[in-house]
């Protein structure tokens, strides 16, 4: 599938397995939660740029590579994208953080509403990567998507656990330009417009209030 990239390793595939348990308890989803998300950053992050350095190791110098150009930018939906962020900034350290908070109107499904943004100042000088748990509808990652470009940024990925076809055709109609960063692509949604099978609601299972 065209700009969609599933991470199919299999250490991915059994944890996404342990989070689908219905079982799971909050306490191992979160741990879960956090060592998918280190494996599909990177993913995210294969094509950084690098540019090549000299480095004094204790016995010589050695041709070296250190990644180069655009500095990286994490920016979570609230609230089941904060699952991801420890994830990620283990990989990158050095990674600012955003946030976004979106709710979906619950008179209409395709309408989403921004109620909390703080982005970084330079956010335009950056390789924005969004997290979410899951790409279910796609109306917040839309609406997250058309914040950051607002914001400057043109470098975006988007990264997430779950997704379906609809939640990507919503994504990639309105922003095709932003590649997909995946564990599984589910098989669609139910009428309550949660991902089929799918893990339930991230946020709940992540922070206990289900």
């Amino acid at each position: 599938m065209e700009n969609v990239h599933v991470c199919d390793h299999p250490l991915v595939q059994h944890k996404i397995s342990l989070l689908r348990d219905k079982n799971t308890g909050s306490k191992e989803f979160r741990e879960l939660v956090n060592e998918i998300s280190m494996f599909i950053c990177y993913e995210a992050t294969r094509d950084l740029p690098l540019k090549e350095v000299k480095i004094e190791t204790p016995l010589a110098l050695a041709d070296s590579k250190i990644i180069s150009g655009r500095k990286v930018a994490f920016v979570p939906i609230m609230r089941a994208g904060l699952g991801m962020v420890d994830g990620a900034l283990a990989l990158v350290p050095a990674a600012k953080v955003g946030h976004v908070g979106i709710y979906r109107d619950k008179a209409n499904s395709n309408s989403a509403a921004e109620y909390y943004c703080k982005l970084p100042s330079d956010i335009k000088n950056r390789e924005v990567i969004i997290m979410d748990l899951m790409l279910a509808t796609g109306v917040s990652a839309v609406k997250t998507v058309d914040i950051v470009k607002n914001a400057g940024a043109a470098n975006i990925k988007f990264m997430c656990v779950l997704t379906c076809l609809e939640g990507i055709k919503a994504l990639h109609d309105a922003h095709p330009d932003v590649e997909i960063i995946c564990g599984a692509i589910d098989g669609g949604l139910n009428d309550e417009l949660y991902i089929i099978p799918g893990i339930g609601d991230g946020g709940d299972r992540l922070f206990g209030t289900k």
